[in-house]
């Protein structure tokens, strides 16, 4: 194995924390002696053990002499947990690479001197633009205190969310919507509007693989919702918040602590926050297929598509 492949091992422990360790960020790391790696871990969850400690408590024989690959820049000061610079020194390592520096400017390079001054090697930037896409909600909540906000809308080919009755069940095929529930697994919040849970009913819950750690936020002018939808009804009741407004939920979630949100309310929640110049990235699932004036479930397939982007 490469150096690289290390590092891309430590990424993929790093994106199964993703939505599950506000407000820190997701983290993997693997320690690797004589060619061999000897010990990996994460951050599971704030409060935890962090990447770098996890790795090494879990290592098979002694880190001494080792190489540890972290997706992210070790903190250099005590928080919540002890610093991982203190643990890294004290487990005899003699070199620490990771991807990203730290976002976070109270920490961002400061971990180099630390290291260095404990004559243990550092090196970074390997495979960061990789790493980095697991800590953009991370980094955004840190810098700006806004979340990240992503939009995702499935539509045909000829534009649509929905058909002329209002049923968008289902625009996407099952593929495109296992790959949504998968990122559901991944985010903090999902942000919908009214008409969408008054039409729908959605869980916002992911599945098969749950997230207990997901919120439901709604936006409502009115506040006039359904007291028997799921979202005020389900066993994550608890963790359901209503909002008059979308710019005023993407703020005071923000405040809560929440990185990263996903917004699968509808166009018009969507323009509003892309007006609003909130959103982040923006996903768009589009089928192959021509719903026109028909019930979406006699919508015409489309064997070839060819998509530009502008």
């Amino acid at each position: 194995m490469t150096e690289a492949d290390y590092m891309r091992r430590a990424i993929a422990l790093a994106w199964r924390s993703a939505g599950h360790t506000r407000p820190n960020p997701p983290v993997g790391a693997v320690v690797v002696k004589g060619g061999k790696l000897i010990g990996e871990g994460r951050h599971c969850r704030c409060g935890g053990d962090h990447a770098e400690v996890a790795a090494l408590k879990n290592c098979k024989v002694s880190p001494k002499g080792a190489t540890v690959y972290v997706t992210l820049e070790p903190c250099s000061k005590p928080g919540r947990v002890g610093a991982c610079c203190d643990a890294l020194i004290a487990s005899g390592v003699k070199r620490v690479v990771w991807a990203c520096a730290d976002p976070n400017p109270t920490n961002r390079g400061k971990a180099a001197r630390v290291l260095r001054r404990a004559g243990i090697e550092t090196a970074h930037g390997l495979c960061e633009d990789e790493a980095f896409d697991v800590i953009r909600p991370f980094a955004k909540h840190v810098t700006t205190g806004l979340p990240y906000v992503t939009v995702k809308l499935a539509m045909s080919l000829d534009g649509k969310i929905c058909d002329d009755w209002g049923d968008a069940k289902w625009v996407s095929s099952p593929r495109a919507r296992k790959a949504t529930c998968a990122l559901r697994s991944q985010v903090d919040v999902m942000l919908v509007g009214a008409k969408t849970v008054r039409r729908d009913n959605p869980s916002l819950l992911a599945r098969p693989r749950p997230n207990p750690d997901l919120w439901r936020a709604v936006v409502s002018r009115s506040g006039n919702l359904p007291a028997e939808a799921q979202v005020f009804t389900d066993a994550a009741r608890a963790r359901t918040l209503v909002y008059r407004d979308a710019v005023e939920a993407v703020h005071d979630l923000g405040k809560r602590g929440f990185m990263h949100v996903l917004c699968e309310g509808g166009l018009v929640l969507a323009r509003s926050l892309a007006e609003a110049g909130l959103v982040d990235e923006w996903i768009t699932v589009l089928a192959s297929k021509v719903i026109g004036s028909r019930r979406i479930g006699d919508a015409v397939p489309i064997g070839r598509c060819t998509c530009l982007q502008d």
